[in-house]
């Protein structure tokens, strides 16, 4: 798939893959009701395996992206090879086991959804079936809307939302139905009639719609991330990790219902493991924090249309650079570049509180007049040409500040020395719409509120194509903003 395909594409299979196990369960539990129920079930199986055998082989053939590569067939050394070779992109390795814990998650909760339903909410079959059922359509339908969430580009700051979520509502079930059910062998008539049985449901759906928004992102960082010589490897590793962890979590669960917990507080204790994983992850790749911020703030405030963002080359050293109109404008336009931006920032707007995690977490390089601070102007060129020379994404704003008046200012020749160091192209964009927003300088002279005058405001960012950087001055630069 195309990149922009790809958070559809994998929230098609998640929708998919949670779709089969619904009606796989479903279907193994009514044949094994049946007369010969084991014999109906293990020839079932059987055909369902030949089904998928058939099926693989109808699809398309790909070129082999490593074809010198010489598989072991020894399962114990190439399990550990492929987990090598994920170890060697932290982000990749963390995103696989973030993928693992999820599948951790699921496994304990749809493991217990049989014994929690019939001895915590006194449910017979069919309300198992409404359980899984419901559970699962969360699932699918928070894939499905990963992708309009997250405006058909791979958005991380997607995962740390759903992992709030997997957290709130697996520890809200516990206080939906803490207890020993009064009754038993309820029908889903019977189940739906008591409302309090509705916060059940509730939880449930959004246990699987924030599960959604969770693992697809993940599942796209891991596929847009890694090396296409490895890429097939990384997934297998992720794969045999998934599947580990899912023995983990049956193994887990037999130790703590042994100890005296109860099916309710092994969720609850799931639910809270579930914060202490995410919270580890995020401070050891805080990239997807800092994106989740920007992604709240941006989709919260504003309505952003973005074109020309192809322009954008997907590897290798470029500046971007445009008109600077408000305080946020670093984080629209990094927000929307699919490739992390390392702007360059004015010293106090770096230094912004909450801001400044965020510029901090982006590698933000902050800058000053000679003026003010010499030396910080020193290294902030010596950090530019180190960022190119690394073949980094450089975001910079030549007017030198925001505008006073709505208005483009002189460009300064900083840029002019960035490229006679290092000589990259250069992407021109322009933002539109954001001087009417509550972070321009539109009402500092009235010394007004800062208020937004409107929520979910349209704005634009439009890039255009590169321009050469070996000759390129801040005149014709500002002419193409313009």
């Amino acid at each position: 798939l195309r990149e922009e395909e790809l958070v559809g594409g994998n929230a098609l299979v998640e929708a998919a893959t949670f779709l089969a196990i619904l009606l796989g369960t479903m279907l193994g539990g009514w044949l094994v009701a049946q007369p010969g129920g084991a014999h109906w079930v293990g020839g079932v199986v059987i055909a369902v395996a030949l089904l998928g055998y058939f099926s693989s082989r109808a699809v398309p053939l790909a070129p082999a992206a490593a074809p010198q590569l010489q598989i072991q067939w020894n399962p114990i050394t190439e399990t550990l090879r492929n987990i090598r070779f994920m170890r060697g992109n932290q982000t990749v390795f963390l995103s696989v086991l973030g993928i693992s814990w999820f599948w951790f998650y699921g496994a304990m909760f749809l493991s217990q959804l049989p014994a929690y339903t019939k001895t915590t909410l006194g449910g017979g079959e069919q309300v198992v079936t409404l359980l899984l059922t419901v559970f699962s359509l969360g699932i699918g339908l928070g894939s499905l809307l990963c992708e309009r969430l997250s405006g058909h580009k791979v958005e991380i700051g997607l995962v740390p939302l759903g992992s709030i979520g997997l957290t709130w509502f697996g520890v809200d079930l516990y206080f939906a139905a803490p207890g020993v059910a009064a009754a038993s062998a309820l029908s889903a008539g019977q189940f739906l009639a008591e409302a309090g049985n509705h916060r059940v449901l509730w939880d449930l759906l959004l246990i699987g719609l924030f599960g959604g928004f969770y693992i697809v992102p993940l599942y796209a960082l891991i596929q847009t991330r890694s090396e296409a010589s490895h890429r097939s490897r990384i997934i297998a590793g992720n794969n045999i990790l998934n599947a580990a962890f899912m023995v983990a979590a049956a193994l887990l669960a037999i130790v703590f219902l042994k100890a005296g917990l109860s099916i309710p507080q092994l969720l609850l204790v799931t639910a809270l493991m579930n914060a202490a994983v995410a919270l580890f992850i995020y401070r050891l790749v805080p990239e997807f924090l800092m994106r989740f911020l920007v992604w709240m703030l941006i989709n919260t405030l504003y309505r952003i249309r973005a074109r020309g963002l192809q322009h954008i080359p997907e590897e290798g050293a470029v500046i971007v650079a445009g008109n600077h109109i408000s305080f946020v404008d670093a984080l629209i336009v990094g927000g929307s570049i699919r490739r992390p931006v390392r702007f360059v920032m004015y010293h106090k707007i770096f230094k912004i509180p909450v801001l400044n995690f965020i510029f901090r977490t982006a590698r933000a390089i902050p800058i000053a007049p000679a003026k003010e601070d010499e030396a910080l102007l020193k290294k902030a060129y010596e950090d530019i040409d180190a960022a190119l020379q690394n073949g980094e994404v450089v975001g910079i704003f030549p007017e030198g500040g925001l505008t006073p008046d709505g208005s483009i200012q002189e460009f300064k020749a900083g840029i002019e020395r960035i490229l006679a160091r290092t000589p990259v192209p250069v992407v021109p964009f322009a933002l539109r719409g954001l001087w009417e927003s509550m972070w321009s300088r539109r009402d500092s002279r009235l010394r007004r509120m800062r208020l937004p005058r409107r929520l979910r405001a349209r704005i634009e960012l439009i890039a255009d194509a590169p321009i050469a950087g070996e000759t390129l001055k801040a005149a014709e630069l500002q002419q193409r903003v313009a």
